[in-house]
């Protein structure tokens, strides 16, 4: 029997996607849930949705909820973290309103640019902690890393605990479905093979097995793009009730130039280079369908829907539709548990896996999982233009993490400065000043820098 801790579990719709994923497996039917937050009204919300996912499935887990990180942790065999340290206000809030004030437009910002260096030197701090915690209390317990920005976060744990982790993201598994969307094949009919480091992940080989053997689909990803009806991703809908498109121009229009098609979502891709959110440049925002300020829209959408959803269980004859996430979490843990081996893609230290990468890199590649644990697969040289590409997003990453470990406060404008979006729209005295007011507005949130 599996003991999982969940940490961050007042992410009440994340936790339940996870939970219902893991107790779908029979084996992991029984596990102990161990659901940790530090927001007490959360957390009950979050057993209440325990203990009625357990019902839908007819199972019978044993369920904990506990305000201690300590008592969550101890004897875990499992710990995913799944937490945002600030919140949605003031933190996010924040990263975006200061840097608007200098012309500097986000969409997500929680991977790169100057709203992930801020979240990483909040978060790294409390994820290393965590990872000390479990040192002394579960050392041989998996740590099932969910936070973003996820490349900065896993850079910094590698470095500083001896904790077997992995950096978990859905945007492969969620992307290789779209591509097949797009061109008619079924998803269970793809080969693929994906590396380089997270959201800024290529597909180096994308096919579709057939009974002569994989046909390379990339000529009909070209010739789908040639046709210029580039998808739409949905829509996202706004706190105002109206709702902004999610184009997939800006993914199709860099597959075109470098050759390979990037694992993450357009609005994401966007900020990580510096060609199509510029200052007085509507046009490239309308052509690629960039929609800035994406992510505030989209917590609170999130805070609605959880709103919604504590609203819900209020009623005691309420119950919850247990729907299979894309996520790897518990195929993971299935994995370690039975033995039963899988290939995921995760986000670990580099070690020699991608030769023209620094070694000291976070990189995601496909990783086999078995009664072993977690054990990445080496993928060699990467075409030069996409190991150049990831190469300005690993320089902001180096920086903040080098910020963050070793108080550094300089090395936070020397990460702002090189990072592509911010460089394009900024000149450095501006980029000092930003900085400066953001360390101000975060006050305690970031531990004290030199």
């Amino acid at each position: 029997m599996a003991t999982i801790s969940f940490i961050g579990a007042g992410s009440t719709v994340f936790a339940k996607n996870l939970m219902g994923d893991i107790l779908s497996q029979p084996e992991l039917a029984d596990s102990t849930l161990r659901l940790h937050d530090i927001d007490e009204e959360r957390l009950h919300t979050s057993e209440i949705v325990a203990n009625k996912v357990a019902e839908a499935l007819g199972v019978s887990p044993t369920i904990e909820t506990s305000l201690s990180q300590d008592e969550s942790i101890d004897g875990a065999d499992h710990v995913i973290t799944m937490f945002q340290v600030g919140g949605y206000e003031p933190a996010t809030v924040i990263d975006f309103e200061i840097p608007k004030k200098f012309g500097l437009d986000q969409t997500i910002a929680d991977t790169l640019g100057i709203g992930g260096i801020m979240r990483a030197l909040r978060t790294i701090p409390v994820l290393n902690g965590l990872a000390a915690n479990m040192e002394q209390r579960c050392a041989d317990a998996t740590l099932l890393q969910y936070v973003n920005p996820m490349a900065m976060n896993m850079m910094a744990l590698q470095r500083t605990s001896s904790i077997q982790s992995v950096g978990l993201c859905h945007s492969v598994q969620g992307t290789a479905e779209q591509l097949a969307g797009d061109i008619g094949v079924p998803v269970d009919e793809l080969a693929y093979r994906s590396a380089g480091i997270n959201h800024m992940a290529f597909f180096l080989e994308f096919g579709q097995r057939t009974p002569d053997g994989i046909v390379d689909l990339y000529p009909r990803l070209r010739e789908f793009s040639a046709k210029g009806d580039i998808p739409d991703r949905g829509h996202a809908e706004r706190s105002d009730g109206g709702t902004v498109g999610l184009s997939d121009a800006v993914r199709y229009e860099m597959m075109d130039r470098l050759g390979y098609f990037v694992t993450e979502s357009s609005e994401h891709f966007s900020e990580y280079v510096p060609w199509f959110i510029k200052e007085g440049r509507e046009d490239l925002l309308v052509d690629f369908g960039i929609p800035i300020d994406e992510y505030p829209r989209r917590c609170e959408v999130q805070i609605g829907a959880w709103e919604h959803l504590r609203a819900q269980l209020i009623d005691p004859t309420a119950s919850i539709d247990v729907i299979p996430s894309v996520e790897y979490g518990a195929s993971i843990i299935h994995s370690i548990e039975t033995g039963t081996p899988r290939v995921i893609y995760g986000n670990v230290a580099n070690d020699g896996l991608i030769d023209n990468l620094p070694e000291t890199a976070c990189v995601e590649v496909p990783c086999l999982v078995d009664e072993n644990g977690i054990q990445p697969t080496k993928i060699g040289k990467l075409p030069p233009q996409l190991a150049a590409l990831m190469q300005t997003n690993i320089n902001v990453q180096e920086l903040t993490v080098e910020a963050s470990l070793t108080g550094n406060k300089e090395h936070v404008y020397h990460a702002a400065m090189l990072d592509p979006h911010t460089s394009a729209e900024l000149d450095l005295e501006q980029i000092w000043t930003m900085v400066d007011e953001l360390f101000v507005a975060h006050g305690d949130m970031i531990p004290a820098m030199d």
